[in-house]
């Protein structure tokens, strides 16, 4: 089964960037669907990027859309997440999921379709 590492995390002020990274040792990420998700205290984990498993089709959450980039080398068997324009609000853990999924193309959007989870990074985000 693949496993998950996060980097990149850590403190930046309002409006700065980020990029975090997710390698996989194992299986190769062409088997996987692979998502980041964060989990801010007291809050649910929720959805901030998706790739699908062919690395064609890509998908946003509402709030990171347009500050956000997922992307996927499958050479090195890691997917990153750039995120510009940090807010506050942008303060959490920060996890990357894998999901062995049959479909190709299907982004997917919640916790339960993924099956492997790294132990996550934190991204905080002073005002």
């Amino acid at each position: 089964q693949v496993q998950l590492v996060e980097s990149g995390g850590g403190l930046v002020q309002a409006g700065g960037s980020l990029r975090l990274s997710c390698a996989a040792s194992g299986p190769t990420l062409d088997n996987y669907g692979m998502g980041w998700f964060r989990q801010a205290p007291g809050k649910e984990r929720e959805f901030v990027a998706g790739i699908s498993r062919s690395g064609t089709r890509i998908d946003y959450g509402e709030s990171e859309k347009d500050r956000t980039t997922i992307s996927e080398d499958f050479t090195n068997n890691t997917v990153y997440l750039q995120m510009n324009s940090l807010k506050p609000e942008d303060t959490a853990v920060y996890y990357c999921a894998a999901a062995a999924t049959r479909d190709w193309f299907t982004v997917l959007l919640t916790v339960r379709e993924y099956d492997y989870w790294g132990q996550g990074t934190q991204v905080t985000v002073s005002s």
